[in-house]
């Protein structure tokens, strides 16, 4: 029987599907790939803080597995509500990329004596309202400047002049291997300027009943990076977030002690809070973090 992912069509989605896909097939497997278009594919004039609604770029995919249309659906895992739908769960997660963020800025912009290294008011493209809060929390005279479009796409948009610098997941661009030559490229603090929940880790949905796929996808799930990133997505959860949230959270785990790292902003106009925190048993970590964030905010 042959195994049908579901998968976007843009060149990230689809090398993350082909990822998939080859590890299946080197279990045996005969694979193939669907694409299916989602609202956030159509709606490209819109920052993700002005879009309705939650999984922007799941939604469809998911629908189709519910369906039948499809065997398993291929996310990036920061994309993906922190509630399953009904009838579906997460098989697998896949190894960690670079969890980061990168800044890409054009050389007319440089201003190695300052800050992250931008000229003042440069004009900075994220249409992210978790990267936004974290620019502005670090240099509240920058231009930010919606940016949407596909990773190749954007870094085109930079490099036509219409953004001084735009900031991008360094995973995309390490599964891409773009050519980036003429821009700068700067790898951003994962502790300062702090990723999405579960950023540079793929999700492999299923439906729950599908006992014997389940069985397949554990020969290619990464437990401790599930560890790592529960943590990470519960935060969001207690939150009912998305990705129009103004919330980062990266988690590592060193010698028996969990390091955590939040940002936060109540709305995507002011500048973000970041904290830290390091504990041994991470049972109720996350509510007490929500917690510490939320006092005040009534």
């Amino acid at each position: 029987m042959e195994l049908i992912i579901g998968s976007r069509g843009s060149d990230l989605a689809l090398w993350q599907a082909n990822f998939v896909k080859a590890s299946l097939e080197q279990l045996g497997h005969s694979v193939s790939i669907k694409i299916i278009l989602t609202k956030g594919d159509k709606i490209q004039n819109l920052s993700f803080d002005k879009l309705e609604g939650k999984g922007f770029f799941t939604k469809e995919i998911e629908e189709a597995l519910v369906n039948g249309e499809i065997d398993i659906a291929v996310h990036s895992h920061k994309d993906l509500e922190t509630v399953s739908p009904e009838g579906l769960m997460i098989g697998a997660v896949s190894y960690r990329e670079n969890p980061t963020d990168q800044l890409l800025i054009r050389a007319s912009a440089l201003a190695p004596d300052k800050l992250m290294q931008l000229k003042e008011n440069a004009i900075v493209g994220t249409s992210s309202s978790r990267r936004k809060t974290q620019l502005i929390r670090m240099r509240d005279d920058l231009v930010l400047k919606d940016l949407r479009g596909n990773v190749p796409t954007r870094v085109n948009k930079l490099l036509n002049g219409e953004y001084d610098a735009i900031v991008l997941a360094s995973a995309g661009l390490a599964r891409l291997k773009l050519d980036l030559s003429g821009l700068v490229c700067i790898e951003l603090d994962p502790t300062q300027f702090v990723p999405a929940p579960a950023q540079g880790v793929l999700a492999i949905q299923i439906r729950e009943n599908d006992l014997e796929l389940a069985e397949v996808l554990k020969a290619i799930h990464h437990e401790e990076v599930a560890e790592v990133i529960k943590i990470e997505r519960d935060i969001l959860r207690l939150f009912a977030g998305g990705c129009q949230l103004p919330l980062g959270v990266f988690v590592e785990k060193e010698e028996g002690i969990w390091k955590i790292n939040v940002s936060y902003a109540p709305s995507v106009d002011e500048a973000a809070s970041v904290c830290y925190y390091e504990v041994e048993n991470a049972e109720h970590i996350a509510e007490i973090i929500v917690e510490d964030l939320t006092r005040g905010e009534d």
